[in-house]
């Protein structure tokens, strides 16, 4: 395994204070060295309910004989989250947050993640994502929008790593390049694309996002695409394509030529599994859950997840409410506040997440949040699903399909988190319930980002192999 970093950085975020705070609660002394792990991004709160939980709970699993103290499973755990490489497959970002000389990315924003939190939590790679919502319009006009949406994207993520914190960041475009930077002590950033509707009826714009970067792309968002069916057909029964359309079959050859990886979290069942069949190269779902445990559409049946494993693929679970665990209805009383603040702010679609906060001029953000803020205070929500929930998709989707094809993924800034990984500075609380269960620090390189990488060199060796083909076929 690849060591992350050989000497303490000036970004190494853990303070003499909070170390010997986590010491404390852990019933040790505080020791000047433990300033260089990663433990500190775990709040006092939580990291005393970890403590508690471990007590109270056995191992899990028999794949590796259990720590005889809680002491010594979370030391165990911090030394692992600091050798391997944490990589978290779908990040959301709002380019506003990525302009010049102002508080940026690098900074500790009200996002949940950002440089800062990434290396407060020992995040040590991202994936940030191009994203722009469905569009029911297949015109030329809207395919415009739709694209020039995705290059601002494109260019904020370049702005990040060429001019705001070259020292800090690396664009990375190879699972070399990943491995590398983390050695280095940068922070790995990633591109994905985020539903192909930009890509329009222009093939070569695969072609284009590759060489800005994209190493996956999904074929269709919330709603079908003209490339593909969403899983959202589910609502009402009714599909576009019936699975992937004849453009979306020539969209997959391109992504396969020139080394994408295909992403179905959001295509429909059908969709997907028409897509394993035309894929040359293995595939992903960038942030998709387990629907034996959670019933949702969002969700991969074990149909699903047997068919990805068989390609080759990898399974990246999300730590997103929603699809970790199905919870109670809101109270009639709070149904009716949310639409009701929705209705005075003017948003379309639903939830009250980071989706409904971009919708809103920069300046009406804030006192959104405060007037949510206060909604969920007199109409508190239901539960969230916490850490341990969540690795209960992990669990589930190993025991089905095997170690080597699951990972990894947050969905932050989109509507991801669940309670003790409800940001990037938390990142530690997931190896640390992978410890608990009895993942040894292989397995956990693997589902971090090992099983990732993996795919990322196949489906680039893919790309290289065909386009050798089409060379030699040119000649002839």
């Amino acid at each position: 395994m690849t060591t992350k970093r050989n000497a303490t950085t000036g970004n190494e975020m853990m303070t003499d204070r909070m170390a010997g705070m986590a010491n404390v609660l852990l019933g040790g002394a505080p020791r000047v060295s433990d300033t260089r792990r990663r433990i500190a991004t775990t709040t006092p709160r939580h990291l005393a309910a970890a403590v508690l939980t471990l007590a109270a709970l056995g191992c899990a699993s028999a794949q590796t004989p259990a720590p005889a103290t809680a002491d010594d499973l979370v030391a165990r755990a911090r030394g692992i989250h600091e050798r391997v490489i944490t990589l978290d497959t779908h990040v959301d970002i709002n380019p506003g947050n990525f302009r010049v000389g102002q508080p940026n990315y690098k900074d500790r924003l009200n996002t949940q993640v950002n440089v800062a939190k990434m290396e407060e939590g020992g995040l040590d790679a991202a994936f940030l994502i191009v994203y722009v919502g469905q569009n029911p319009s297949f015109t030329s006009e809207a395919y415009a929008r739709a694209y020039n949406q995705a290059i601002e994207k494109f260019d904020a993520i370049h702005r990040l790593v060429d001019s705001i914190a070259p020292d800090r960041v690396a664009l990375a475009r190879t699972a070399d390049d990943v491995r590398r930077i983390s050695a280095q002590g940068k922070k790995a950033i990633l591109i994905g694309v985020e539903n192909g509707y930009p890509i329009g009826d222009d093939i070569t714009r695969v072609k284009t996002f590759y060489d800005r970067g994209a190493r996956y792309l999904s074929m269709a968002h919330n709603g079908h695409s003209q490339l593909s069916d969403s899983n959202t057909g589910e609502r009402d029964g009714k599909w576009q394509w019936n699975g992937v359309s004849p453009l979306g079959e020539q969209v997959i050859g391109e992504l396969n030529r020139w080394g994408i990886m295909v992403d179905i979290s959001h295509p429909s069942k059908q969709s997907m599994m028409r897509t394993l069949q035309l894929s040359k190269a293995p595939i992903i779902a960038s942030h998709s859950g387990v629907r034996a445990i959670c019933n949702h559409s969002r969700n991969l049946d074990d149909e699903q997840l047997k068919a990805l494993a068989k390609n080759g693929g990898v399974a990246q679970l999300v730590a997103f409410d929603a699809y970790v665990k199905e919870r109670a209805p809101d109270s009639p009383a709070r149904t009716q506040a949310i639409a009701a603040l929705r209705a005075e702010f003017g948003l379309t679609g639903g939830g009250l997440g980071a989706g409904a906060i971009q919708q809103l001029p920069a300046d009406k953000r804030s006192d959104f949040q405060r007037r949510l803020a206060e909604l969920n205070r007199q109409f508190p929500p239901p539960p969230r699903a916490t850490v341990a929930d969540f690795v209960n998709h992990i669990d589930y989707a190993v025991k089905l399909i095997g170690i080597d094809h699951v990972g990894i993924s947050s969905d932050f800034d989109g509507g991801g988190g669940v309670e003790g990984w409800s940001d990037a500075t938390e990142t530690f609380n997931v190896t640390l319930e992978l410890v608990r269960r009895g993942y040894t620090e292989a397995q956990i390189g693997k589902l971090w980002s090992g099983n990732l990488l993996r795919v990322l060199t196949d489906v680039q060796r893919v790309a290289r192999e065909l386009q050798q083909t089409s060379a030699v076929g040119a000649t002839r």
